[in-house]
């Protein structure tokens, strides 16, 4: 079975200059929808990316443009003209695998996260979400269609407050919390996996728990590297603050930042609990090998005696001498030994039922 990448990033040539854009061979064709709002009103636009548009809103409105799929670069620095955006930022827009960060450039503030969805019954799908938050305006860039944000558009369209209230900091705000939030589903999912992996582990070990640990510690350091990194910059814009962010925003920034802790502290949780299973999963296994030596040893323990004993009277000695085993002209002597041997093994297994050995669990 291909096991998927753990990392994956995707750079310009050696050499190129820098802001030099190098998308995903596997990039879709972009959809944008943008969500363009006030207090009082709310309007929604699908964009066609053929067609020029100015996208400033006008008067004191709040843009949202929704990008999904980086295949057209000319698209995302047509955007970043538009919006006066450094073209640094744009190139770690279209170049996935960026570490999950936030960059402050002038009044605009730019953030990396990673993106989490379940993609199918045991499996997940990561994905690069770019996030650039402007005094009036807020642009978000995914690899893929599709995302865990709906919530948030049906909270913008339900004119719920303060969501058309406040301004395009707490929009991003939102979405960060929205994405961090994503990550509480999936890790709920890798509980359930790791108790059922506990139970195999101590009812009945075998060779494919490893690959399922092994397949979880994979998908665990997946998950820190995308947590940890966004815990140290969300804690750091809090502390130095920036000017897109105000006063009244920065609570929710702050809830957004213990989620992710919660998270971090989970997975590091997890991670533990996965690196013992290997150690039960081993010490299961010795105690096996070591149920069947002692099964093997008490066994070979009872013929010992029986096979000296076989081994003495198999002896080719001369019958016809008085002294040479003298018990080989007796009447019964066959049934005696057969006798002897049934007492000695018998004796030999009460002894070692007596000293516990061949009951399960003791010593």
């Amino acid at each position: 079975m291909d096991m998927p990448r753990v990392f994956r990033r995707y750079f310009a040539k050696p050499g190129a200059e820098p802001g030099t854009l190098a998308p995903s061979p596997t990039a879709v064709h972009p959809r944008i929808h943008a969500f363009v709002y006030d207090a009082d009103s709310i309007s929604e636009i699908d964009i066609d990316p053929e067609n020029e548009c100015a996208y400033l809103p006008p008067g004191q409105s709040i843009i949202w443009i929704d990008v999904q799929g980086l295949a057209d670069t000319a698209l995302i620095e047509h955007l970043g003209e538009q919006f006066k955006l450094h073209p640094l930022l744009v190139a770690d827009i279209v170049n996935i695998g960026q570490r999950s960060k936030v960059e402050e450039y002038d009044d605009i503030l730019f953030v990396v996260m990673r993106m989490v969805m379940p993609d199918g019954d045991n499996s997940i799908k990561w994905e690069q979400v770019s996030l650039v938050i402007g005094p009036r305006f807020v642009l978000s860039f995914q690899e893929t269609y599709g995302d865990c944000l709906n919530p948030i558009r049906e909270r913008l369209r339900a004119g719920k407050k303060p969501m058309r209230s406040t301004g395009s900091d707490y929009l991003g705000c939102m979405i960060i919390d929205g994405i961090v939030d994503g990550y509480f589903p999936i890790l709920e999912h890798f509980g359930d996996h790791l108790e059922d992996i506990e139970e195999r582990v101590i009812d009945k070990p075998d060779t494919e728990i490893l690959s399922d640990v092994y397949s979880v510690k994979r998908d665990l350091m997946t998950f820190r590297r995308a947590a940890w990194p966004l815990r140290d910059a969300l804690n750091q814009l809090l502390r130095d603050g920036h000017e897109v962010i105000s006063e009244s925003v920065q609570p929710y920034l702050r809830d957004a930042a213990d989620h992710v802790m919660q998270v971090v502290d989970v997975i590091e949780n997890y991670r533990e609990l996965t690196g013992s299973f290997v150690d039960v999963y081993l010490s299961s296994v010795s105690n096996r090998t070591n149920e069947v030596m002692r099964v093997l040893t008490v066994i070979s323990t009872i013929f010992i005696p029986l096979t000296f004993l076989a081994g003495v009277y198999g002896m080719n000695f001369d019958t016809h001498q008085p002294t040479n085993m003298p018990e080989l002209h007796w009447r019964y002597g066959y049934i005696i030994f057969w006798a002897i041997c049934f007492a000695v093994g018998l004796g030999l297994i009460g002894a070692f039922w007596k000293l516990g050995w061949l009951r399960k669990g003791t010593r």
